[in-house]
């Protein structure tokens, strides 16, 4: 990763930000990106070597603002190496009790506004003949849990969008990445959304008890430089993956019981 250049959305916190540390010790340049610029000097203050960390704040919903910012972060250090998008939302309400303005803001944060920055990067990425993109989707991108339905909609979507992108832009030296966590310890629970659009503001066991962040961004880190096409961290929940792929109603009933909120 050293001298690396490597932007990374959602680093105000959890992932994001212990990406931030870990790739910053190991020499690389980093953006950091998020709303909360206040948050982003945070982590750029704590940071091994904060002289090679530059803060981009964005909104990945405000789509008309990104190619700016794209241009912006393609000059700050003469290029970009990889992004990572990781900037995101969460759930937590059932399908019945859920406003529709909801679902839509899972699509525009978790979806719309990546693919929208996704391809504003992607001409800089082919005319430099190399770049990575790595996308955080999560578990809940290959298989669905109650309570998550907007979240794992856009998450399932993500898969679809980059496979196709990976395939379509092999030829031009582009590498597409995408890192599947299950209960990584983050306040993802916190900030989750409810039904009515107010943010949870309680953990739950299963992210309590979930791969502490530190290890999970090793992971990530160890995927960018295998270049894999799809890699699952966390812990037991990962055979979900493939309990779904090959007892499907087995795992229906797995996740009824767990009874994970």
């Amino acid at each position: 990763m050293e001298n690396k250049v490597i932007w990374i959305t959602g680093a105000s916190s959890g992932i994001g930000e212990a990406l931030s540390y870990q790739l910053n010790a190991k020499g690389a340049k980093v953006i950091i990106s998020a709303r909360r610029e206040e948050a982003l000097l945070s982590v750029k203050k704590n940071c091994k070597s904060p002289e090679n960390v530059t803060v981009l704040p964005l909104d990945l919903t405000n789509f008309e603002s990104l190619g700016n910012i794209t241009e912006k972060a393609f000059s700050l250090f003469g290029k970009v190496d990889v992004l990572i998008n990781n900037g995101g939302l969460s759930q937590r309400s059932l399908i019945i009790e859920t406003n529709f303005d909801v679902y839509q803001q899972m699509i525009n944060v978790n979806y719309l506004g990546t693919v929208k920055l996704t391809k504003h990067v992607l001409p800089y990425f082919i005319a430099q003949k190399s770049g990575h993109f790595v996308t955080v989707t999560s578990l809940m991108g290959k298989f669905s849990s109650p309570y998550r339905s907007g979240y794992c909609g856009a998450k399932h979507a993500l898969h679809g969008f980059f496979d196709a992108l990976r395939m379509e832009h092999e030829k031009d030296n582009i590498d597409v990445s995408i890192i599947c966590p299950g209960f990584i310890q983050t306040n993802v629970a916190k900030n989750a959304l409810t039904g009515n659009g107010t943010a949870l503001q309680q953990e739950d066991n299963a992210t309590e008890n979930g791969m502490p962040v530190e290890k999970c961004a090793r992971e990530i880190i160890s995927a960018i430089r295998k270049k894999r096409f799809e890699t699952y961290i966390g812990g037991k929940e990962k055979f979900g993956i493939y309990l779904k792929r090959f007892f499907p109603k087995l795992l229906h009933k797995v996740v009824l019981k767990s009874k994970v909120r």
